[in-house]
């Protein structure tokens, strides 16, 4: 079983309006952070230090195995 190490970013506006970043994936947690470290000094993350997270994922498996509703509001957009 491979693991790699994603490092996202999140920036909260408001309670209904979120902005991820994917900021890269890498072999190792040290490698992830390192990043972090170098990404947390530029514009726009350094006002937001908070907002990093570093998420491990298993090598060939499905992370996401349901369907989705898009929303609008409280309304379901039915999608063809």
């Amino acid at each position: 079983m491979q693991i790699v190490y994603a490092l996202w970013h999140t920036h909260t506006f408001s309670e209904d309006r979120e902005d991820y970043k994917l900021i890269g994936i890498y072999e190792s947690e040290d490698a992830a952070k390192e990043a972090q470290a170098r990404i947390a000094l530029q514009p726009g993350f350094r006002k937001h230090p908070e907002g990093f997270e570093i998420v491990g994922y298993e090598v060939g498996k499905d992370h996401w195995e349901e369907g989705y509703a898009t929303m609008v509001g409280d309304k379901e957009i039915e999608d063809e």
